[in-house]
C-alpha cells in the first residue's frame, strides 16, 4: 500500500474518531449514565456506546463502502477491498459511566499484514493519538516515541483484568507476585489508552489477556510506530488473547516475569 493511500486511511480514522468522541461528549448528561451488562455484571454497555458505533459505521461505510467493519457492540460488515475497520466506540465504558475522563474512541484500519492506520481519541483529555504504518505516531500532531528505561525494577507497568470473576482472581494473584520486581502497577481502565501511553513514554509497559481485537488494533499500531516492541508473553506475535507492549529494552525481562507468575 502506498504512503498516500495510508495517509487517506489515517485521515478517515482521525476524522471519524473525533466526530464520534465529540458527539458522545455533547450528548452525555450530568450525573449517572444508564447501562446494561454483557458478558458479566461488570462488563457494561451504554446507549452512548451504541450511538457512537452507529455514527462510526455510517461514516466509514459512506467513505469506503467496499471495506469491512467490525465493532465491539455488534457491527459486522463483510468487505471486498482487503481493508477492514476495527472500532471501539467507547473504550473504557466503566470510566465513562462514572464520570472519569480516561475513555477513548478507537478506530483502526487493518489489512492482511495487520493494522495500517489508527486513531485513538480521548475527548475529555483533549488528546488524539494517530499512526500510519511506516509513517510514525503522533499525539495532537506532535511526533511521539516510547521511553528508554532499561531497569525493570523501576518500570511503571499498566495492566487490566478480565470481566469474568473466575479469571480476575488469577490475574490479581499474578500481579501480586510481580509487584516486588517493578516500580508500580497502574490499572487505568482503557486498553487503547494504555497502549498509547506506552507509546508516549508515560508508561514503560502494558500487558493484558482477553482483549477484543477492537481494543488492541488502534493502540497497537500507535505503539509500534512509536518504537515499542509488541508481542505475546512468549515473544511471538501480539494477539488479543495475550498482549505485551514495552519499550524494546524491557520486553524480554518483563515477559519472563509474567510467565513466572502465570499459574
Amino acid at each position: 500500500m502506498t504512503g498516500s493511500a495510508i495517509r487517506d486511511l489515517v485521515q478517515l480514522a482521525r476524522s471519524a474518531a473525533v466526530e464520534a468522541g465529540d458527539s458522545v461528549c455533547a450528548a452525555r448528561p450530568r450525573g449517572p449514565v444508564t447501562a446494561t451488562t454483557k458478558s458479566s455484571a461488570t462488563d457494561m454497555v451504554t446507549e452512548f456506546d451504541r450511538a457512537s458505533e452507529r455514527l462510526l459505521v455510517d461514516r466509514l461505510r459512506s467513505a469506503r463502502p467496499a471495506d469491512g467493519i467490525v465493532g465491539e457492540e455488534g457491527a459486522s460488515e463483510v468487505g471486498t477491498s482487503g481493508i477492514s475497520w476495527l472500532i471501539d466506540p467507547i473504550d473504557g465504558t466503566t470510566n465513562f459511566m462514572y464520570g472519569l475522563r480516561g475513555w477513548a474512541v478507537s478506530v483502526a484500519a487493518i489489512d492482511l499484514h495487520g493494522p495500517v492506520a489508527a486513531a485513538v481519541y480521548a475527548p475529555e483529555l483533549d488528546e488524539l493519538f494517530v499512526a500510519g504504518r511506516g509513517l510514525g505516531a503522533t499525539l495532537n500532531g506532535h511526533a511521539i516515541t516510547c521511553g528508554r528505561l532499561d531497569r525493570l525494577a523501576t518500570a511503571l507497568v499498566a495492566t487490566g483484568f478480565s470481566y469474568l470473576p473466575e479469571h480476575r482472581a488469577t490475574h490479581a494473584a499474578r500481579v501480586a507476585g510481580m509487584m516486588a520486581h517493578l516500580r508500580d502497577i497502574r490499572r487505568l481502565g482503557a486498553a487503547s489508552l494504555d497502549l498509547c501511553y506506552v507509546a508516549a513514554g508515560r508508561l514503560d509497559a502494558y500487558f493484558e489477556e482477553g482483549l477484543g481485537p477492537w481494543d488492541l488494533a488502534g493502540g497497537q499500531l500507535v505503539a509500534a510506530e512509536a518504537g515499542c516492541r509488541t508481542g505475546d508473553f512468549e515473544g511471538g506475535p501480539i494477539r488479543p488473547s495475550q498482549a505485551l507492549v514495552t519499550n524494546p529494552a524491557l520486553f524480554d525481562e518483563l515477559a519472563a516475569l509474567i510467565r513466572r507468575n502465570t499459574h
